[in-house]
């Protein structure tokens, strides 16, 4: 049988220090919330570089005059001198394509390929941003109303829903931009270009507002049920400050998810409205206005003013696409990413 083990009190006392550093190293550094989404997002790769495209296309579009005076010519500028004058095909090979113009210029007036993408680019971003803000202000104001009272309002707002998801909209949209080139003179004082955008922003929007609302109104019935909005209630808060105090901020995350999700929808909406002629008149630079012009019978004679505009919208569509799922899978905590 061994001896008791003889530990005096002197072997037991630490170094004061010592025991700070090693309790602060140990220590569990606390986190918000958006601190480990941010950290789920950075390990997605793909949705990084779909980040930093998409940064670099809104700077693209913010910057366009500057972009377009440094290295390209004014979007409507044409010229003749640098076409073939029996084929109206731009000289030299692939398009054109030189130092002078990057991308090449278009068959049979010569404008800059750059410059119009890059002017195309800021007219697809603008209606696209204000069309989604449009329709995230609606369906998200819908949404939580119908969820969060239930009863006759979900009914109403419901089949709302229900109606203007199943409207044609595209027939509408060109119905509607037929009237506007038929008035003698534009209402408001409006330009024809500022009530295109403005009309492009309005049915777009409107009209989409459904999709958010379904999503935000199931949110809705699952967050009223919750023991935060029970304790809430239970200390008298009202209605009013419930919906905008405990429930819209838990909706942040499927707002910022489903309005990254939504853009390139609008984009692609935008360039098939331009694409049927019923979108931003010409000679205003868009991609659809211009993938028109070269399903004109000009891809024939140049593809590459086709492939141009039509690798923009897929890349601009596919960045904002990988964006939404990185951010809904760093926003979502059930992934276990």
């Amino acid at each position: 049988m061994t001896a008791p083990l003889d530990v005096s009190s002197s072997t037991l006392e630490a170094d004061p220090e010592a025991v700070a550093s090693a309790s602060s190293a140990s220590s569990v550094e606390g986190r918000s919330l958006g601190q480990i989404a941010w950290m789920r997002f950075k390990r997605d790769k793909v949705a990084m570089g779909a980040g930093v495209v998409v940064i670099l296309l809104i700077f693209m579009a913010v910057f366009a005059p500057l972009l377009v005076k440094w290295f390209g010519y004014p979007p409507n500028q044409t010229n003749p001198d640098i076409l073939n004058p029996d084929t109206a095909a731009p000289l030299g090979k692939y398009g054109g394509i030189s130092t002078h113009h990057l991308l090449g210029v278009e068959p049979v007036n010569g404008r800059d390929l750059f410059s119009r993408i890059v002017y195309g680019a800021r007219v697809s971003f603008l209606v696209a941003r204000m069309a989604t803000a449009l329709s995230v202000i609606i369906g998200t104001f819908m949404g939580v109303l119908a969820g969060f009272f239930g009863g006759w309002i979900d009914t109403v707002v419901s089949r709302l829903m229900d109606l203007l998801l199943a409207f044609p909209l595209l027939l509408f949209a060109i119905a509607l931009a037929a009237v506007i080139n038929g008035l003698p003179k534009k209402p408001f004082g409006l330009s024809d270009y500022t009530l295109h955008i403005s009309v492009l922003i309005l049915i777009i929007g409107f009209f989409n507002w459904p999709y958010v609302g379904r999503i935000i109104r199931g949110q809705t019935l699952s967050l009223r049920e919750k023991e935060f909005v029970e304790a809430s209630r239970s200390l008298g808060a009202t209605n009013r400050y419930i919906m905008f105090k405990e429930i819209l901020p838990n909706l942040i995350a499927p707002i910022l998810v489903y309005s990254t999700l939504i853009i390139p929808t609008n984009i692609l909406f935008e360039a098939a409205l331009s694409f049927l002629g019923v979108g931003v008149p010409p000679p205003t630079a868009s991609w659809g206005g211009m993938l028109s012009d070269a399903a004109q019978g000009f891809y024939y004679i140049d593809p590459v003013f086709m492939i141009v505009p039509g690798v923009a919208i897929f890349v601009t569509v596919v960045a904002f696409n990988l964006l939404g799922d990185g951010l809904r899978d760093a926003l979502d905590p059930r992934t276990g990413r």
